[in-house]
């Protein structure tokens, strides 16, 4: 069916017998257009109520009423349901009503703003399936052959069962942490639902234990895609399209679970897609984090910008434009200078962008071609200056820090990297976005003599 609407649809059934018998069920205003789904924890429950300017854009809801909105109720269950056992908010139209529902409860932020620029865009019907849990690791959504895979036990018997609603100053149930529940209850019943794909916000539950989720994330995807093809019959693309939010910041600090779980999300690449994440996209969101935020430094208010990224990596990625420049740079290689490496980046990151000087860090070993925390430290790296010699844009950093050998360099890597809109490295995205550079780590090769 094309999409659009509303369409008016008829089912007819006809009783033969010695009185015939027809049974007609009509469905007034129906729309045919993509469904998405969003999950994941609190970042994703957090409601347009909550973010920055939530009056004006409740009363905008109303210009939308070729998007169409849904709620799963938050519950967790031992064994994979058939249907929901709880539903927070029915198949409503796009209105102040529907979109301005309450803290925590309807309509989830991101998700709202993400389908909102989409329909901007592609202007046909747009339905958004909200099903996340405030809170929540990762191990909780994904089914137990992922887990199974992934070598992972009982996360509530690794990690502190307290620390996880702890992180987010949200009450929740420990039950609903346990492996699988979510899975089992707010996804598995929906997987006979045809959907052009996902997006997720979640992983500030998963810092406290990072290292799995190189192998969960990916491998959640997954099953995910082939969960969804099989319960749709093959309506559902095997492959379809999965963005998420690289996690913003918490606090202020060194503790490395938030910047190795950004990284872990893109399968240790730092982008996507890449050969171990086919068409995923993401949007960066370490610059969106404010100290004022009313509802704790782990939720920005900002969702805004994250829906605005995150839809035109979709339209890059899952709506196959291929005119659309949808990534913050990423270097391409390291230059090793007098006191200084140069990080150049290809041309395809445009021109960046320089809005401030820290962030970058050197490893300074001992060993060459090694960064071992037994034979290395990490100093701080300031920049030098910003150039674009021949059409490629460079910055320059100092390594008068290290007095011994420089063997790698990392990006943003800390739990906050920087201030409201002031990381170091900015690129322009279309439709003049700008995107920040995501963190990366990079190892320099000296040869061996």
């Amino acid at each position: 069916m094309k999409a659009g609407g509303p369409y008016t649809v008829k089912a007819i059934q006809y009783f033969k017998g010695p009185r015939p018998l027809v049974l007609v069920i009509e469905l007034d205003d129906v729309m045919f257009g993509d469904v998405w789904v969003c999950s994941g924890q609190s970042n994703m429950q957090f409601t347009v109520m909550m973010g920055f300017n939530s009056t004006e854009e409740i009363l905008a809801a109303n210009n939308y009423p070729h998007i169409r909105l849904f709620t799963a109720g938050l519950v967790g269950s031992d064994t994979p349901l058939s249907n929901l056992d709880r539903v927070e908010q029915p198949w409503s139209v796009a209105s102040a009503a529907s979109v301005g529902g309450g803290m925590w409860n309807y309509f989830s932020a991101l998700c709202w703003f993400y389908g909102r620029d989409l329909y901007d865009t592609l202007q046909y019907p747009i339905g958004l399936v909200a099903s996340s849990f405030e809170g929540t690791p990762i191990e909780s959504w994904s089914s137990p052959e992922v887990l199974q895979k992934c070598k992972v036990n009982d996360t509530l018997s690794k990690i502190d069962k307290l620390s996880v609603n702890h992180l987010n100053n949200i009450p929740g149930v420990s039950g609903d942490h346990q492996d699988s529940v979510l899975w089992n209850a707010m996804i598995h019943p929906i997987l006979n639902m045809t959907i052009k794909g996902a997006i997720w916000y979640q992983g500030e539950s998963n810092t406290d234990h990072p290292d799995s989720y190189l192998c969960l994330f990916p491998a959640m995807i997954d099953s995910w895609r082939s969960s969804w093809y099989l319960g749709t019959g093959g309506q559902t693309d095997p492959t379809f399209p999965f963005g998420f939010m690289q996690i913003s910041g918490n606090v202020p600090g060194t503790d490395l679970g938030y910047p190795e779980i950004r990284w872990h999300q893109t399968a240790d690449y730092g982008y996507v897609p890449n050969p171990k994440m086919e068409k995923v996209f993401m949007a960066v969101a370490m610059d969106l984090w404010r100290p004022d935020s009313p509802w704790l430094t782990v939720h920005p208010q900002d969702k805004q910008d994250m829906g605005t990224r995150l839809s035109l990596a979709a339209r890059a990625v899952a709506y196959g434009d291929k005119t659309i420049r949808f990534q913050g740079p990423f270097p391409s290689s390291l230059e090793l200078g007098t006191n200084t490496i140069i990080v150049k980046y290809g041309e395809e990151a445009g021109h960046i962008e320089v809005r401030s000087t820290g962030g970058f860090e050197v490893c300074c070993s001992s060993v060459k071609n090694t960064c071992d925390a037994a034979t290395a430290t990490w100093v701080e790296a300031p920049m030098v200056h910003a150039i674009r010699p021949n059409g490629t844009d460079s910055v320059t950093v100092s390594t008068d820090n290290c007095h011994k050998i420089v063997t790698a360099v990392r990006y943003a890597w800390r739990e906050t990297p920087c201030s409201f809109k002031q990381c170091a490295v900015y690129g322009m995205g279309s439709m003049q976005v700008p995107l920040p550079a995501p963190p990366f780590i990079m190892y320099m090769r000296v040869p061996h003599g």
